[in-house]
Parts: C-alpha cells; sequence; structure tokens
C-alpha cells in the first residue's frame, strides 16, 4: 500500500501561508532532503489553495534547470481534491471525484510510490482524522512572520501524533517527522 507524506513548512509562530520566507533556509542539506521526498513519490496529492498557487508557480519555472524541481513538479502525477475545479490545465491533473475519503482510500491501494502532500489545511486534516496520512513533516523555520497562523481554521482540529524521528539542518531548520497514534 502506498504512504501519503504531507510535507509542511512553517514558522515558530505558526505561518504556513506562502512560504517566501522559506528561501534563505533552501540551501544544499535542505535540497537533499527534499529531493529525497520527491525522489520517493510518484504523486502528489493537494487542495484548490495549493493547487492554485503551485500550478501558478511551477508552470512559469524553467524545466531545463536541474536545480529547481519544476521538471519533477510539472511532470508527476497530480491529484486535485476540489469541487471548484473542474478541467485542470496544469500537464498530468487529475480532480478527485466524490467523497475524498474514498478516492483517496483508492490511491493509496493503487500501485506506486509514496503520495506527497504540501501544506497543512482541510484536505490533509481530513485524511489525517480518517487515517489515511501515514506521515506529516513539519520544517520549522527560525522565523517570527506575523499574521494568521493557518491558512484555514480546523474545526475538531484535535489529533495526536508521534515523533519518529528529527533532523537538525545547519540553517537552523528542523525536520520533525510524526506518524498518527490510534486512539
Amino acid at each position: 500500500m502506498r504512504r501519503i507524506i504531507n510535507s509542511t513548512y512553517i514558522t515558530l509562530d505558526g505561518v504556513i501561508d506562502n512560504p517566501a520566507w522559506t528561501m534563505p533556509y533552501f540551501d544544499e542539506e535542505a535540497t537533499a532532503f527534499a529531493g529525497a521526498q520527491t525522489d520517493a513519490a510518484d504523486a502528489l496529492l493537494m487542495g484548490r489553495h495549493t493547487y492554485d498557487g503551485f500550478a501558478a508557480a511551477w508552470q512559469a519555472m524553467d524545466e531545463s534547470d536541474p536545480t529547481n524541481g519544476a521538471a519533477y513538479f510539472n511532470s508527476v502525477k497530480k491529484y486535485v481534491a476540489s469541487t471548484t475545479v473542474t478541467d485542470p490545465e496544469w500537464n498530468n491533473t487529475e480532480v478527485l471525484q466524490g467523497d475524498l475519503v474514498e478516492a483517496v482510500t483508492r490511491l493509496k491501494a493503487a500501485e506506486g510510490r509514496d503520495i506527497l502532500m504540501y501544506g497543512y489545511g482541510v484536505v490533509t486534516h481530513t485524511l489525517l482524522r480518517a487515517g489515511l496520512v501515514d506521515e506529516v513533516r513539519f520544517w520549522i523555520h527560525p522565523v517570527l512572520q506575523g499574521g494568521p497562523s493557518m491558512t484555514a481554521p480546523l474545526a475538531d482540529a484535535q489529533t495526536t501524533l508521534a515523533l519518529v524521528d528529527t533532523k537538525v539542518l545547519k540553517s537552523g531548520v528542523v525536520i520533525a517527522s510524526y506518524q498518527p497514534v490510534s486512539r
């Protein structure tokens, strides 16, 4: 069975939206870790908000530059959970139809490698609560950004996670990896 891995960049004060503040910390170590994540994944799963941002950003990047990841993001299979995106223009994108939990359960049961998610919002939370997310990786950046601390408020957000790994980068970024704990 495939694994769903969520990878979320976050500041010390809980900001995850518009992570331009990550750029000064994206050094060789961060690039290597991010590359290992994408090497292990043959699909991306996202909600509409992430889809809109990713599609705009990655399609505008030069795919011939091996250092920016555009070739991977533009070619990998993408699944978007949305009721408003009906005809996605980003290459190799499929809109999940019907019940989200049922659709993602089918994706996990299919042959393939990891399914990677970026950002933590309603889609990740729904899948985590349904027992479908296998690991959450928070890239904690030594930044206080200010402003709202979540992209979308999450109702009933109580979930228990167990720390399974930490990696401290020279830049001060801490990647804390968690797995859900059964209640």
